[in-house]
């Protein structure tokens, strides 16, 4: 039978492997997202182990909060990086240092 160690478990794996992404690869942004969406499924996975093992749906109710927050930080994000591509020819972290507000 699972237990609600396997799900934390589980939750702080996923934490340590996004924080790793981001620490590791500091050069592509693409990565840096997908390590950003990495941890917030971690957080999902606490909401949802939680919820399930205490019998409330407060938890999953979260969730679907975070994942449209989620969906759209990713659209949003993607857009951004193809207008730097477009302008820059680049999506390298090194490159953005110089950007004029």
């Amino acid at each position: 039978m699972i237990t609600l160690t396997h799900y934390l478990t589980l939750g702080a794996i996923l934490l340590c492997l996004s924080v790793a992404g981001i620490f590791l690869n500091r050069k592509n942004i693409i990565i840096l997202l997908m390590s950003i969406e990495l941890m917030l499924l971690a957080a999902n996975m606490n909401f949802i182990a939680f919820s399930r093992f205490l019998g409330n749906p407060d938890g999953q109710v979260f969730v679907f909060f975070i994942l449209t927050v989620a969906a759209a930080e990713a659209a949003i994000g993607l857009a951004i990086l193809v207008v730097l591509f477009r302008n820059r020819n680049s999506i390298n972290v090194a490159d953005l240092d110089d950007l004029k507000g």
